[in-house]
């Protein structure tokens, strides 16, 4: 069975290099005579191809839950992190354009990062905390004045299925600083597509959309607790079988 999932998984990445490569031309070329919304929504063009690729070669499936909760004016973000596959599947999922804050370093990756380098986005030298959170309360501040989310996850990285990271508080004191609610998300696709790994296993990613919760008159460190003890929450609501042998985190221990 494992051999199947291996070749079903190199025919899914040959399937990505084929058509990101003029995918991704062709939104350099559209780029010179457009750019913002006409461009973004060229990118997330591929990234549905993408996530429809992943559906018919690989049989991963989303189901969602809780879309009704999504507002119409912006947003931060704040996902649980676990695998490739949320970076590719939240544009299309989301109503509005999304500023994903990033490591500058993926500008550099051949046409995929070169499209990205032509959108709304934030990219940030990690080396200069200080530089790097000055850009991403202003271009942040900026974006959120068109109607775009930003999107942060607050792990920083992907976490291995059934475990937790550290979060940072980067999202929330963004949400604070532009007094604009966050609205977490649990996602549980290492279940499927598992970090570090090219190997897609068949089966259903739950996504699953929290309450927006209000930033005004909160602190930083505060309101990303909240934040996480929803999204470990509902993670071990949507994935118990993973969190079987996990510890409970403290500000979880009276919920579940």
């Amino acid at each position: 069975m494992r051999a199947i999932h291996a070749l079903r998984s190199a025919i899914y990445v040959l399937f990505l290099a084929l058509t990101v490569i003029p995918w991704a031309t062709a939104v350099l070329v559209i780029s010179i005579f457009a750019r913002g919304n006409v461009v973004y929504w060229s990118c997330v063009g591929w990234l549905r191809l993408a996530i429809w690729g992943a559906k018919v070669i690989c049989g991963v499936r989303a189901r969602l839950h809780g879309f009704e909760h999504l507002p119409d004016s912006p947003v931060v973000l704040l996902p649980k992190h676990q695998s490739t596959w949320e970076t590719l599947a939240f544009p299309g999922l989301m109503p509005h354009p999304l500023c994903y804050v990033f490591k500058r370093e993926l500008l550099y990756i051949p046409f995929f990062g070169w499209a990205m380098a032509r959108m709304d986005m934030i990219h940030i030298d990690r080396s200069k905390r200080t530089e790097a959170w000055n850009r991403v309360a202003e271009q942040g501040r900026q974006f959120m004045a068109k109607g775009h989310w930003v999107i942060m996850f607050p792990e920083g990285t992907r976490t291995p299925r059934g475990s937790q990271g550290t979060y940072k508080n980067g999202g929330t004191r963004l949400a604070v600083a532009t007094q604009r609610p966050v609205l977490p998300v649990a996602v549980t696709s290492a279940r499927c597509w598992p970090r570090k790994s090219f190997i897609l296993r068949p089966g259903v990613i739950d996504v699953s959309v929290g309450q927006p919760i209000p930033s005004i008159g909160r602190q930083a460190d505060e309101l990303m607790r909240e934040v996480e003890t929803w999204i470990e929450a509902e993670m071990r609501r949507l994935d118990p079988e993973a969190y079987r042998s996990a510890p409970v985190p403290g500000a979880l221990a009276g919920q579940l």
